[in-house]
């Protein structure tokens, strides 16, 4: 790499990787993102039992639990996922069925839902952020993976696109939006902290250098030990900052939740090296709390109030891994403790959940050796 590149990359991975922790250019960062640990027969096993529950002969991924529709979140994490199993079957199906049916006019993004039988609305084809960063990541991660400079050429074009539409200022911070549109209001923008994939960044960073990521990755941090809420201090599933100075508030659309889409933000951090953040450390307290006469899928952060129902097998699977990335259980990996989405998960986003984890912990264990 040329010596500006890897400067570059290496400022990136101290402010991702925080204060507490030594730069690293992180094992989703270059060449060793197709060297972490062998996928385990277990692991396999699970990849395959996903595939055959949630992947149609056409490439799309089905989320089972919300009317058999398809996201570009979805798609997203499925090739993603293909790279670390060296499936380069699936990452093609899914990759060609993505651009054939998401692709949106005027940009590099996608759209963010596809229902089947319909037609595309106005409303479907707006894009969401998460889905466009896994989709670029996961292009630029299977171009070092196979060797496929053209994949390459396809996630520096929609992150590109990121760094031209998707960003707004909120006092001195400079904040990834939801999607392009939808979330700007006249004094102040609506953040959905869990789309701040941290390792996603990682990667698009070093494939289209350019010191905004570096900003936008100091700028993530700062507002997630900020904006935390409740008795455990938890981030929310959404945020609204002013423009004028980034007061953070817990806004009036959305329900005022640590739930199903804040649960990725430890996962995020963790998976990027960030296992010492505040926003981490809530979370696995919030997690341990031996009140819990349950593993609460959801807390309301006004009211203190947590899910009548346990968890999922996703959940579990994350809590699993940030746990063991603090030091505080044995997270051996194989290890029966792990939740299987074979086993135990009933739908998508839960199973997928399971495997995220997983490849989390073996980037982790990379870093560690």
């Amino acid at each position: 790499m040329p010596a500006g590149r890897r400067a570059f990359a290496l400022g990136l991975a101290s402010a991702l990787l925080g204060p507490r922790a030594a730069p690293a250019s992180g094992a989703l960062l270059g060449a060793r993102a197709a060297s972490a640990p062998g996928a385990s027969a277990e692991d396999i096993a699970d990849w395959r039992h996903f595939l055959a529950r949630f992947l149609t002969p056409e490439g799309r991924i089905v989320d089972t639990g919300n009317g058999g529709i398809s996201h570009s979140e979805g798609q997203g994490w499925a090739m993603l996922c293909a790279t670390y199993f060296d499936d380069r079957a699936t990452f093609d199906r899914a990759w060609n069925w993505t651009r054939r049916h998401l692709r949106r006019r005027g940009d590099a993004l996608f759209a963010w839902r596809w229902k089947p039988g319909e037609p595309m609305t106005p409303a479907d084809q707006y894009n969401a952020l998460d889905g466009d960063l896994f989709i670029a990541a996961a292009l630029v991660r299977g171009a070092r993976v196979w060797g496929d400079a053209d994949l390459a050429g396809h996630g520096q074009a929609i992150a590109r696109d990121i760094l031209r539409l998707c960003l707004r200022p909120a006092g001195r911070w400079l904040m990834l939006l939801p999607a392009v549109s939808g979330f700007e209001q006249r004094d102040r923008i609506i953040v959905n902290p869990s789309y701040y994939a941290f390792p996603a960044l990682r990667l698009l960073a070093e494939a289209l250098p350019d010191p905004v990521w570096l900003r936008l990755a100091h700028d993530g941090m700062a507002m997630l030990r900020m904006a935390r809420f409740g008795r455990w201090g938890l981030p929310p599933d959404w945020i609204s900052l002013t423009k004028s100075d980034g007061t953070a508030a817990l806004p009036k659309a959305w329900r005022p939740r640590f739930s199903y889409d804040a649960v990725r933000i430890p996962l995020y951090m963790a998976w990027a090296g960030l296992s010492e953040e505040p926003a981490v450390e809530s979370a696995v307290n919030f997690w341990l709390d031996a009140r819990h006469r349950h593993l609460p899928a959801w807390v309301d952060l006004i009211s203190d109030e947590i899910s009548p129902y346990p968890a999922e097998a996703g959940i579990q699977s994350i809590r699993y891994m940030v746990v063991a990335s603090r030091g505080l259980i044995d997270g051996s990996y194989p290890r029966a403790g792990w939740p299987s989405p074979v086993v135990l998960s009933g739908d998508y986003y839960s199973s997928v959940l399971c495997i995220l984890s997983k490849l989390a912990w073996r980037d982790i264990l990379t870093e560690r050796t």
